[in-house]
Protein backbone atom coordinates (compact mmCIF):
# COMPACT_ATOMS: atom_id res chain seq x y z
CA UNK A 1 0.00 0.00 0.00
CA UNK A 2 1.11 3.53 -0.72
CA UNK A 3 2.69 4.90 2.54
CA UNK A 4 0.60 8.08 2.33
CA UNK A 5 -2.62 6.08 2.00
CA UNK A 6 -1.57 3.88 4.90
CA UNK A 7 -0.80 6.97 6.99
CA UNK A 8 -4.18 8.48 6.02
CA UNK A 9 -5.91 5.30 7.22
CA UNK A 10 -3.89 5.31 10.42
CA UNK A 11 -2.18 1.96 9.77
CA UNK A 12 1.24 3.58 9.33
CA UNK A 13 2.89 6.40 11.21
CA UNK A 14 2.78 9.77 9.49
CA UNK A 15 5.95 11.82 9.20
CA UNK A 16 4.51 14.44 11.54
CA UNK A 17 1.33 14.82 13.56
CA UNK A 18 0.22 18.15 14.96
CA UNK A 19 -2.02 17.37 17.92
CA UNK A 20 -4.79 19.36 19.56
CA UNK A 21 -5.18 22.08 16.95
CA UNK A 22 -8.23 24.18 16.21
CA UNK A 23 -8.13 24.10 12.41
CA UNK A 24 -9.88 26.54 10.11
CA UNK A 25 -11.76 24.87 7.26
CA UNK A 26 -12.30 27.32 4.36
CA UNK A 27 -14.70 24.95 2.59
CA UNK A 28 -17.44 25.72 5.09
CA UNK A 29 -15.76 28.50 7.12
CA UNK A 30 -15.83 26.43 10.29
CA UNK A 31 -13.30 25.56 12.98
CA UNK A 32 -12.52 21.91 13.77
CA UNK A 33 -10.68 20.55 16.79
CA UNK A 34 -8.48 17.81 15.39
CA UNK A 35 -5.03 16.39 14.84
CA UNK A 36 -3.32 17.01 11.51
CA UNK A 37 -1.19 14.26 9.93
CA UNK A 38 1.50 15.12 7.36
CA UNK A 39 3.55 12.93 4.99
CA UNK A 40 6.02 14.16 2.39
CA UNK A 41 4.85 17.73 2.90
CA UNK A 42 1.19 16.90 2.22
CA UNK A 43 -1.78 16.67 4.54
CA UNK A 44 -2.86 13.04 4.68
CA UNK A 45 -5.54 13.24 7.34
CA UNK A 46 -7.42 15.15 10.01
CA UNK A 47 -9.10 13.61 13.01
CA UNK A 48 -8.14 11.77 16.16
CA UNK A 49 -5.77 8.93 17.01
CA UNK A 50 -3.22 9.64 14.30
CA UNK A 51 0.34 8.83 15.29
CA UNK A 52 3.54 10.11 13.77
CA UNK A 53 7.26 9.57 13.71
CA UNK A 54 7.36 13.06 15.22
CA UNK A 55 4.54 14.85 17.03
CA UNK A 56 3.84 18.36 18.24
CA UNK A 57 1.14 19.29 20.74
CA UNK A 58 -0.40 22.66 19.81
CA UNK A 59 -2.49 22.82 23.00
CA UNK A 60 -5.58 24.17 21.27
CA UNK A 61 -3.82 26.83 19.15
CA UNK A 62 -5.61 27.99 16.04
CA UNK A 63 -4.26 26.75 12.70
CA UNK A 64 -5.14 28.29 9.33
CA UNK A 65 -3.98 27.40 5.80
CA UNK A 66 -1.04 29.37 4.42
CA UNK A 67 -2.03 32.85 3.26
CA UNK A 68 -2.11 33.71 -0.45
CA UNK A 69 -1.66 37.10 -2.13
CA UNK A 70 -3.84 37.05 -5.24
CA UNK A 71 -2.02 39.86 -7.04
CA UNK A 72 1.35 41.41 -6.30
CA UNK A 73 4.26 43.06 -8.09
CA UNK A 74 7.25 42.02 -6.01
CA UNK A 75 9.34 44.75 -7.61
CA UNK A 76 7.05 47.36 -6.00
CA UNK A 77 8.27 46.30 -2.56
CA UNK A 78 11.73 47.56 -3.72
CA UNK A 79 13.04 44.17 -2.56
CA UNK A 80 14.51 41.31 -4.56
CA UNK A 81 12.39 38.12 -4.42
CA UNK A 82 14.32 36.39 -1.62
CA UNK A 83 14.20 39.50 0.57
CA UNK A 84 10.50 39.98 -0.19
CA UNK A 85 10.02 36.40 0.97
CA UNK A 86 11.97 37.06 4.18
CA UNK A 87 9.55 39.91 4.89
CA UNK A 88 6.28 38.05 4.22
CA UNK A 89 6.87 34.43 5.23
CA UNK A 90 6.92 35.19 8.99
CA UNK A 91 3.56 36.95 8.46
CA UNK A 92 1.96 33.72 7.26
CA UNK A 93 2.15 34.19 3.50
CA UNK A 94 3.18 30.96 1.77
CA UNK A 95 2.12 31.66 -1.85
CA UNK A 96 1.98 34.81 -3.98
CA UNK A 97 0.61 35.30 -7.49
CA UNK A 98 3.18 37.67 -8.97
CA UNK A 99 3.11 39.62 -12.22
CA UNK A 100 6.69 40.71 -13.06
CA UNK A 101 5.58 43.34 -15.55
CA UNK A 102 7.57 46.05 -13.77
CA UNK A 103 10.95 44.51 -14.50
CA UNK A 104 9.68 43.23 -17.86
CA UNK A 105 9.00 46.83 -18.91
CA UNK A 106 12.65 47.60 -18.16
CA UNK A 107 14.46 44.41 -19.19
CA UNK A 108 12.05 42.40 -21.37
CA UNK A 109 12.36 38.56 -21.25
CA UNK A 110 15.62 38.88 -19.30
CA UNK A 111 13.66 40.50 -16.48
CA UNK A 112 11.13 37.65 -16.35
CA UNK A 113 13.97 35.13 -16.29
CA UNK A 114 15.57 37.04 -13.43
CA UNK A 115 12.40 36.90 -11.30
CA UNK A 116 11.87 33.20 -12.00
CA UNK A 117 15.48 32.40 -11.11
CA UNK A 118 15.57 34.51 -7.96
CA UNK A 119 12.18 33.18 -6.89
CA UNK A 120 13.59 29.67 -6.66
CA UNK A 121 15.97 30.79 -3.89
CA UNK A 122 13.20 30.98 -1.27
CA UNK A 123 10.66 28.65 0.37
CA UNK A 124 7.91 31.11 -0.63
CA UNK A 125 5.97 29.85 -3.64
CA UNK A 126 6.14 32.65 -6.22
CA UNK A 127 3.72 31.74 -9.02
CA UNK A 128 4.04 33.94 -12.07
CA UNK A 129 1.55 35.46 -14.47
CA UNK A 130 3.19 36.49 -17.74
CA UNK A 131 3.11 40.27 -18.36
CA UNK A 132 0.47 40.90 -21.03
CA UNK A 133 1.07 44.62 -21.57
CA UNK A 134 4.68 45.60 -22.12
CA UNK A 135 4.43 48.51 -22.74
CA UNK A 136 1.26 49.33 -20.83
CA UNK A 137 -0.26 51.04 -23.89
CA UNK A 138 0.94 51.25 -27.51
CA UNK A 139 1.75 54.94 -26.93
CA UNK A 140 4.07 54.28 -24.01
CA UNK A 141 7.79 53.86 -24.57
CA UNK A 142 9.62 51.83 -21.96
CA UNK A 143 12.62 49.56 -22.15
CA UNK A 144 10.98 46.64 -23.95
CA UNK A 145 8.11 45.41 -26.10
CA UNK A 146 6.78 41.90 -25.42
CA UNK A 147 4.66 40.17 -28.05
CA UNK A 148 2.84 36.87 -27.75
CA UNK A 149 5.80 35.28 -29.52
CA UNK A 150 8.14 36.67 -26.84
CA UNK A 151 5.96 35.21 -24.07
CA UNK A 152 5.42 31.81 -25.69
CA UNK A 153 8.73 30.27 -24.48
CA UNK A 154 7.63 30.87 -20.87
CA UNK A 155 4.30 29.06 -21.27
CA UNK A 156 4.39 25.75 -19.42
CA UNK A 157 7.50 26.65 -17.43
CA UNK A 158 7.48 25.58 -13.80
CA UNK A 159 5.90 28.32 -11.71
CA UNK A 160 4.20 30.07 -14.67
CA UNK A 161 0.43 29.73 -14.28
CA UNK A 162 -1.27 32.24 -16.59
CA UNK A 163 -1.47 35.60 -18.32
CA UNK A 164 -1.06 38.78 -16.29
CA UNK A 165 -3.35 41.78 -16.07
CA UNK A 166 -4.62 43.02 -19.41
CA UNK A 167 -4.34 46.80 -19.17
CA UNK A 168 -4.96 47.36 -22.87
CA UNK A 169 -8.72 47.57 -22.41
CA UNK A 170 -9.30 49.34 -25.76
CA UNK A 171 -7.34 46.59 -27.52
CA UNK A 172 -9.32 43.89 -25.76
CA UNK A 173 -12.65 45.52 -26.66
CA UNK A 174 -11.59 46.01 -30.28
CA UNK A 175 -10.36 42.40 -30.62
CA UNK A 176 -6.85 43.60 -31.45
CA UNK A 177 -4.97 40.79 -33.17
CA UNK A 178 -1.99 40.87 -30.79
CA UNK A 179 -4.26 40.90 -27.72
CA UNK A 180 -6.07 37.85 -29.13
CA UNK A 181 -2.77 36.03 -29.60
CA UNK A 182 -1.88 36.71 -25.95
CA UNK A 183 -5.31 35.52 -24.79
CA UNK A 184 -4.65 32.18 -26.48
CA UNK A 185 -1.50 31.64 -24.41
CA UNK A 186 -3.41 30.58 -21.29
CA UNK A 187 -6.86 29.77 -19.97
CA UNK A 188 -6.06 31.81 -16.84
CA UNK A 189 -6.17 35.52 -17.68
CA UNK A 190 -5.97 38.33 -15.17
CA UNK A 191 -7.91 41.54 -15.78
CA UNK A 192 -7.36 45.23 -15.20
CA UNK A 193 -10.61 47.15 -15.60
CA UNK A 194 -10.77 50.39 -13.60
CA UNK A 195 -14.26 51.96 -13.74
CA UNK A 196 -15.33 49.62 -16.57
CA UNK A 197 -19.10 49.12 -16.54
CA UNK A 198 -22.13 48.22 -18.61
CA UNK A 199 -21.67 46.91 -22.13
CA UNK A 200 -17.94 47.51 -22.19
CA UNK A 201 -17.56 45.41 -19.03
CA UNK A 202 -19.64 42.67 -20.66
CA UNK A 203 -17.39 42.76 -23.71
CA UNK A 204 -14.20 42.72 -21.62
CA UNK A 205 -15.39 39.62 -19.76
CA UNK A 206 -16.52 38.00 -23.02
CA UNK A 207 -13.02 38.59 -24.41
CA UNK A 208 -11.77 36.26 -21.69
CA UNK A 209 -10.64 38.31 -18.69
CA UNK A 210 -11.71 36.80 -15.42
CA UNK A 211 -10.61 38.92 -12.46
CA UNK A 212 -10.05 42.53 -11.44
CA UNK A 213 -7.99 44.28 -8.77
CA UNK A 214 -8.61 47.89 -9.89
CA UNK A 215 -12.11 48.21 -8.45
CA UNK A 216 -12.47 51.21 -6.14
CA UNK A 217 -16.22 51.63 -5.46
CA UNK A 218 -18.89 49.35 -4.00
CA UNK A 219 -21.32 49.60 -6.98
CA UNK A 220 -18.44 48.73 -9.32
CA UNK A 221 -17.53 45.72 -7.14
CA UNK A 222 -21.06 44.42 -7.06
CA UNK A 223 -21.50 44.79 -10.81
CA UNK A 224 -18.31 42.87 -11.54
CA UNK A 225 -19.29 40.10 -9.13
CA UNK A 226 -22.75 39.83 -10.70
CA UNK A 227 -21.17 39.51 -14.13
CA UNK A 228 -19.03 36.61 -12.98
CA UNK A 229 -15.64 38.24 -12.35
CA UNK A 230 -13.36 37.34 -9.50
CA UNK A 231 -12.78 40.39 -7.31
CA UNK A 232 -9.48 41.15 -5.58
CA UNK A 233 -9.83 43.55 -2.65
CA UNK A 234 -6.60 45.51 -2.72
CA UNK A 235 -4.72 47.13 0.14
CA UNK A 236 -1.33 48.46 -0.91
CA UNK A 237 0.73 51.44 0.19
CA UNK A 238 -1.43 53.95 -1.67
CA UNK A 239 -4.14 51.75 -3.22
CA UNK A 240 -6.34 51.38 -0.16
CA UNK A 241 -9.62 49.95 -1.41
CA UNK A 242 -10.43 47.32 1.19
CA UNK A 243 -12.67 49.40 3.46
CA UNK A 244 -14.80 50.69 0.59
CA UNK A 245 -15.24 47.24 -0.97
CA UNK A 246 -15.71 45.22 2.23
CA UNK A 247 -19.57 45.36 2.12
CA UNK A 248 -19.43 43.42 -1.16
CA UNK A 249 -18.15 40.39 0.77
CA UNK A 250 -20.97 38.09 1.89
CA UNK A 251 -21.24 34.35 2.57
CA UNK A 252 -22.37 34.05 -1.06
CA UNK A 253 -19.59 36.13 -2.63
CA UNK A 254 -16.56 35.27 -0.47
CA UNK A 255 -15.73 32.37 -2.77
CA UNK A 256 -15.26 34.92 -5.60
CA UNK A 257 -13.31 37.45 -3.51
CA UNK A 258 -9.61 37.43 -2.62
CA UNK A 259 -7.15 39.70 -0.85
CA UNK A 260 -4.26 41.37 -2.69
CA UNK A 261 -1.56 43.92 -1.97
CA UNK A 262 -0.55 44.82 -5.56
CA UNK A 263 2.06 47.49 -4.65
CA UNK A 264 3.34 47.61 -1.07
CA UNK A 265 6.67 49.13 -0.10
CA UNK A 266 9.08 47.30 2.19
CA UNK A 267 8.48 49.69 5.09
CA UNK A 268 4.77 48.87 5.20
CA UNK A 269 5.49 45.13 4.87
CA UNK A 270 7.84 45.29 7.84
CA UNK A 271 5.73 47.60 10.00
CA UNK A 272 2.15 46.48 9.32
CA UNK A 273 2.43 43.19 7.48
CA UNK A 274 1.22 41.59 4.30
CA UNK A 275 -1.96 39.52 3.82
CA UNK A 276 -2.18 39.23 7.61
CA UNK A 277 -2.59 43.01 7.66
CA UNK A 278 -5.30 42.76 4.98
CA UNK A 279 -7.17 40.24 7.15
CA UNK A 280 -7.05 42.55 10.17
CA UNK A 281 -8.23 45.51 8.09
CA UNK A 282 -11.04 43.46 6.55
CA UNK A 283 -12.29 42.47 10.00
CA UNK A 284 -12.09 46.08 11.16
CA UNK A 285 -14.15 47.03 8.09
CA UNK A 286 -16.91 44.61 9.13
CA UNK A 287 -16.00 41.38 7.34
CA UNK A 288 -16.42 38.27 9.48
CA UNK A 289 -13.05 36.73 10.35
CA UNK A 290 -13.99 33.43 8.74
CA UNK A 291 -14.89 35.13 5.45
CA UNK A 292 -11.67 37.13 5.55
CA UNK A 293 -9.72 33.89 6.07
CA UNK A 294 -11.59 32.31 3.16
CA UNK A 295 -10.50 35.22 0.94
CA UNK A 296 -6.89 34.80 2.07
CA UNK A 297 -6.67 31.05 1.48
CA UNK A 298 -9.04 28.97 -0.64
CA UNK A 299 -10.64 31.74 -2.73
CA UNK A 300 -7.46 32.78 -4.61
CA UNK A 301 -6.50 29.12 -5.04
CA UNK A 302 -9.89 28.35 -6.57
CA UNK A 303 -9.58 31.35 -8.87
CA UNK A 304 -6.13 30.25 -10.14
CA UNK A 305 -7.03 26.53 -10.16
CA UNK A 306 -4.45 25.70 -7.52
CA UNK A 307 -6.03 22.52 -6.21
CA UNK A 308 -2.91 21.55 -4.27
CA UNK A 309 -3.24 24.28 -1.60
CA UNK A 310 -5.61 26.76 0.03
CA UNK A 311 -7.04 24.36 2.61
CA UNK A 312 -5.80 21.81 5.11
CA UNK A 313 -7.37 18.77 3.51
CA UNK A 314 -6.09 15.36 2.35
CA UNK A 315 -3.74 15.66 -0.61
CA UNK A 316 -3.07 19.40 -0.21
CA UNK A 317 0.18 21.05 0.79
CA UNK A 318 0.79 21.26 4.51
CA UNK A 319 1.24 25.04 4.34
CA UNK A 320 -0.24 26.67 7.42
CA UNK A 321 0.11 29.23 10.18
CA UNK A 322 -0.20 28.89 13.91
CA UNK A 323 -1.95 31.94 15.32
CA UNK A 324 -1.21 33.81 18.48
CA UNK A 325 -3.66 34.01 21.34
CA UNK A 326 -6.16 36.84 21.59
CA UNK A 327 -8.84 38.18 19.31
CA UNK A 328 -6.64 40.01 16.79
CA UNK A 329 -5.31 37.96 13.89
CA UNK A 330 -1.57 37.50 14.43
CA UNK A 331 0.73 34.81 13.05
CA UNK A 332 3.01 33.15 15.60
CA UNK A 333 4.66 30.57 13.31
CA UNK A 334 4.51 29.75 9.61
CA UNK A 335 4.89 26.20 8.30
CA UNK A 336 5.79 25.29 4.72
CA UNK A 337 5.13 21.70 3.64
CA UNK A 338 4.80 20.71 7.27
CA UNK A 339 8.08 22.24 8.42
CA UNK A 340 8.50 25.47 10.39
CA UNK A 341 9.84 28.42 8.42
CA UNK A 342 13.02 29.52 10.16
CA UNK A 343 14.67 32.90 9.83
CA UNK A 344 17.12 32.73 6.96
CA UNK A 345 20.28 34.84 6.95
CA UNK A 346 20.56 37.58 4.39
CA UNK A 347 22.37 36.60 1.21
CA UNK A 348 23.14 39.30 -1.32
CA UNK A 349 20.98 38.74 -4.41
CA UNK A 350 22.29 38.63 -7.94
CA UNK A 351 21.95 41.98 -9.70
CA UNK A 352 20.67 42.94 -13.14
CA UNK A 353 21.11 46.37 -14.74
CA UNK A 354 19.78 48.50 -17.56
CA UNK A 355 21.95 51.59 -18.12
CA UNK A 356 20.37 55.03 -17.95
CA UNK A 357 21.20 56.93 -21.14
CA UNK A 358 19.29 60.17 -20.57
CA UNK A 359 20.87 63.58 -20.11
CA UNK A 360 19.60 65.71 -17.19
CA UNK A 361 17.28 68.48 -18.42
CA UNK A 362 18.29 72.12 -18.14
CA UNK A 363 16.32 74.83 -16.32
CA UNK A 364 14.55 76.01 -19.47
CA UNK A 365 13.23 72.52 -20.23
CA UNK A 366 11.27 72.17 -17.00
CA UNK A 367 9.83 75.69 -16.92
CA UNK A 368 6.06 75.80 -17.53
CA UNK A 369 5.01 78.74 -19.69
CA UNK A 370 1.54 79.97 -20.49
CA UNK A 371 -1.40 81.67 -18.81
CA UNK A 372 -5.04 80.90 -18.27
CA UNK A 373 -6.91 77.91 -16.93
CA UNK A 374 -4.42 75.08 -16.41
CA UNK A 375 -5.23 71.38 -16.29
CA UNK A 376 -3.63 70.02 -13.14
CA UNK A 377 -3.14 66.42 -12.02
CA UNK A 378 -4.89 66.00 -8.66
CA UNK A 379 -3.79 63.24 -6.28
CA UNK A 380 -6.55 61.25 -4.57
CA UNK A 381 -5.96 60.14 -0.98
CA UNK A 382 -5.72 56.35 -0.65
CA UNK A 383 -6.07 55.84 -4.42
CA UNK A 384 -3.85 55.67 -7.47
CA UNK A 385 -6.54 57.33 -9.57
CA UNK A 386 -6.08 61.07 -10.12
CA UNK A 387 -8.46 63.97 -10.70
CA UNK A 388 -8.55 66.39 -13.60
CA UNK A 389 -8.35 69.73 -11.77
CA UNK A 390 -8.44 73.27 -13.18
CA UNK A 391 -6.62 76.29 -11.73
CA UNK A 392 -6.12 79.82 -13.08
CA UNK A 393 -2.38 80.33 -13.57
CA UNK A 394 -0.29 83.32 -14.62
CA UNK A 395 2.73 82.89 -16.88
CA UNK A 396 5.61 81.49 -14.83
CA UNK A 397 3.30 80.84 -11.87
CA UNK A 398 4.21 77.17 -11.41
CA UNK A 399 5.48 75.95 -8.98
CA UNK A 400 2.98 77.62 -6.63
CA UNK A 401 3.46 76.21 -3.12
CA UNK A 402 0.71 78.44 -1.73
CA UNK A 403 -1.89 76.55 -3.77
CA UNK A 404 0.09 73.29 -3.79
CA UNK A 405 0.63 73.31 -7.56
CA UNK A 406 4.04 71.77 -8.18
CA UNK A 407 6.04 70.83 -11.27
CA UNK A 408 6.07 67.17 -12.30
CA UNK A 409 8.77 65.97 -14.70
CA UNK A 410 9.15 62.61 -16.49
CA UNK A 411 12.45 61.90 -18.28
CA UNK A 412 12.85 59.03 -20.75
CA UNK A 413 15.60 56.92 -19.17
CA UNK A 414 16.06 54.64 -22.19
CA UNK A 415 16.52 57.25 -24.92
CA UNK A 416 18.08 60.68 -24.71
CA UNK A 417 14.93 62.36 -26.02
CA UNK A 418 14.23 64.87 -23.25
CA UNK A 419 11.38 65.10 -20.81
CA UNK A 420 7.71 66.00 -20.38
CA UNK A 421 6.27 68.31 -17.74
CA UNK A 422 2.91 68.94 -16.11
CA UNK A 423 1.44 70.52 -12.97
CA UNK A 424 0.38 68.38 -10.01
CA UNK A 425 -1.66 69.12 -6.88
CA UNK A 426 -1.57 67.08 -3.68
CA UNK A 427 2.08 66.45 -2.75
CA UNK A 428 2.15 69.56 -0.50
CA UNK A 429 5.93 70.09 -0.73
CA UNK A 430 6.86 73.55 0.49
CA UNK A 431 10.47 73.26 -0.61
CA UNK A 432 12.83 70.77 -2.22
CA UNK A 433 11.99 67.91 -4.57
CA UNK A 434 11.65 64.14 -4.81
CA UNK A 435 12.54 61.87 -7.72
CA UNK A 436 12.72 58.18 -8.53
CA UNK A 437 13.25 55.54 -11.18
CA UNK A 438 10.18 53.60 -10.05
CA UNK A 439 7.48 54.96 -12.36
CA UNK A 440 4.76 52.52 -13.38
CA UNK A 441 4.79 51.03 -15.89
CA UNK A 442 7.57 52.25 -18.21
CA UNK A 443 9.78 53.16 -15.23
CA UNK A 444 11.20 56.35 -16.59
CA UNK A 445 12.55 58.95 -14.16
CA UNK A 446 9.73 60.83 -12.43
CA UNK A 447 10.17 63.88 -10.20
CA UNK A 448 8.07 66.49 -8.39
CA UNK A 449 9.45 69.70 -6.98
CA UNK A 450 8.60 72.94 -5.25
CA UNK A 451 11.65 74.68 -6.69
CA UNK A 452 13.50 74.12 -9.94
CA UNK A 453 17.11 73.84 -8.62
CA UNK A 454 16.14 71.03 -6.23
CA UNK A 455 14.07 69.35 -8.93
CA UNK A 456 17.02 69.28 -11.33
CA UNK A 457 19.37 68.11 -8.57
CA UNK A 458 17.05 65.21 -7.70
CA UNK A 459 16.87 64.07 -11.34
CA UNK A 460 20.65 64.26 -11.68
CA UNK A 461 21.08 62.13 -8.56
CA UNK A 462 18.76 59.37 -9.84
CA UNK A 463 20.78 59.24 -13.07
CA UNK A 464 24.08 59.19 -11.13
CA UNK A 465 22.80 56.31 -9.00
CA UNK A 466 21.57 54.47 -12.11
CA UNK A 467 18.30 54.00 -10.27
CA UNK A 468 16.92 54.99 -6.90
CA UNK A 469 14.64 57.18 -4.81
CA UNK A 470 15.88 60.64 -3.85
CA UNK A 471 14.69 63.50 -1.63
CA UNK A 472 16.55 66.79 -2.04
CA UNK A 473 16.41 70.08 -0.16
CA UNK A 474 18.81 72.99 0.01
CA UNK A 475 20.85 71.49 2.83
CA UNK A 476 20.18 67.75 2.68
CA UNK A 477 20.01 64.77 0.33
CA UNK A 478 18.51 61.36 1.22
CA UNK A 479 18.77 58.41 -1.16
CA UNK A 480 17.82 54.76 -1.55
CA UNK A 481 19.84 53.17 -4.35
CA UNK A 482 17.92 50.71 -6.56
CA UNK A 483 20.60 49.12 -8.70
CA UNK A 484 18.50 46.12 -9.78
CA UNK A 485 16.95 47.40 -13.02
CA UNK A 486 16.35 50.74 -11.26
CA UNK A 487 13.54 49.01 -9.31
CA UNK A 488 14.94 46.94 -6.47
CA UNK A 489 17.59 47.18 -3.79
CA UNK A 490 20.31 44.63 -3.10
CA UNK A 491 20.06 45.39 0.63
CA UNK A 492 18.29 43.36 3.35
CA UNK A 493 14.59 44.03 3.84
CA UNK A 494 15.04 45.71 7.23
CA UNK A 495 17.67 48.08 5.86
CA UNK A 496 15.48 49.01 2.89
CA UNK A 497 12.59 49.68 5.26
CA UNK A 498 14.82 51.87 7.42
CA UNK A 499 16.02 53.85 4.42
CA UNK A 500 12.43 54.35 3.25
CA UNK A 501 11.63 55.69 6.71
CA UNK A 502 14.48 58.19 6.35
CA UNK A 503 13.12 59.29 2.98
CA UNK A 504 9.64 59.69 4.45
CA UNK A 505 10.99 61.81 7.32
CA UNK A 506 12.84 64.00 4.85
CA UNK A 507 9.66 64.45 2.79
CA UNK A 508 7.74 65.28 5.96
CA UNK A 509 10.25 68.01 6.75
CA UNK A 510 9.66 69.40 3.27
CA UNK A 511 5.93 69.55 4.07
CA UNK A 512 5.06 66.55 1.89
CA UNK A 513 2.41 63.86 2.26
CA UNK A 514 2.87 60.31 3.64
CA UNK A 515 3.82 57.63 1.10
CA UNK A 516 4.88 60.36 -1.31
CA UNK A 517 7.16 58.06 -3.27
CA UNK A 518 4.41 55.54 -3.95
CA UNK A 519 2.15 58.36 -5.19
CA UNK A 520 5.08 59.61 -7.27
CA UNK A 521 5.52 56.19 -8.86
CA UNK A 522 2.00 56.28 -10.33
CA UNK A 523 2.10 59.77 -11.86
CA UNK A 524 3.02 58.40 -15.29
CA UNK A 525 0.69 55.36 -15.31
CA UNK A 526 -1.40 55.94 -18.43
CA UNK A 527 -3.90 53.10 -17.82
CA UNK A 528 -5.45 54.59 -14.66
CA UNK A 529 -7.72 57.68 -14.89
CA UNK A 530 -7.65 60.62 -15.12
CA UNK A 531 -4.58 62.80 -15.87
CA UNK A 532 -0.96 61.64 -16.08
CA UNK A 533 2.39 62.99 -17.19
CA UNK A 534 4.72 61.17 -19.60
CA UNK A 535 7.98 62.04 -21.38
CA UNK A 536 5.72 63.72 -23.96
CA UNK A 537 3.85 65.87 -21.41
CA UNK A 538 0.31 65.82 -19.98
CA UNK A 539 -1.83 62.78 -20.89
CA UNK A 540 -5.63 62.42 -20.65
CA UNK A 541 -6.39 58.75 -19.93
CA UNK A 542 -10.08 58.90 -20.88
CA UNK A 543 -9.33 60.58 -24.19
CA UNK A 544 -6.28 58.39 -24.73
CA UNK A 545 -4.12 61.26 -25.97
CA UNK A 546 -1.60 63.93 -25.03
CA UNK A 547 -3.21 67.23 -24.06
CA UNK A 548 -1.94 70.78 -23.39
CA UNK A 549 -1.60 72.14 -19.87
CA UNK A 550 -3.40 75.29 -21.03
CA UNK A 551 -6.32 74.16 -23.23
CA UNK A 552 -6.80 77.71 -24.52
CA UNK A 553 -3.24 77.84 -25.91
CA UNK A 554 -2.25 76.29 -29.21
CA UNK A 555 1.18 75.23 -27.92
CA UNK A 556 1.83 72.70 -25.16
CA UNK A 557 4.75 72.80 -22.70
Amino acid sequence: MDPSLAAARGTLAADMVFRNAEIFNPFDCSWEKADLAVCDGLVVGLGESYHGTAEQDLSGSRMVPGLVDAHVHIESSLLCPAEFARAVLPRGTTTVIADPHEIANVMGPEGIEYMLHEGRATPLDILVLLPSCVPATPADAGGAVLTADDLLPFVGRKGVIGLGEMMNVPGALAADAEVLRKIRLSEIRDGHAPSLSGKDLNAYILAGFQSDHETTTLPEAREKLRRGMYLFLREGSTERNLRDLAPAVTPCTACRCSLATDDRHADLLMAEGHIDDCIRKAVTAGVELELALRMATLSPCDRFRLTDRGALAPGRLADFCILGTGQEFTVEQTYKRGKPVRERPYRKPRGIRRPFVCTPPGPDRIRMTGSGEARVIGLAAGQITTRDLRFPVDDGGIPDTGRDILTAVVCDRYRDTGCGIGPVHGFRLQEGAIAGSVSHDAHNIVAVGAEDPSLLAAIRKVIALQGGLVAVSRDQETVLALPVAGLMSLEPCDRVAARLAELDRHVERLGGIPHAFMHLSFLALTVIPALRVTPRGLFDVAAGKDVPVFPGNSSRP
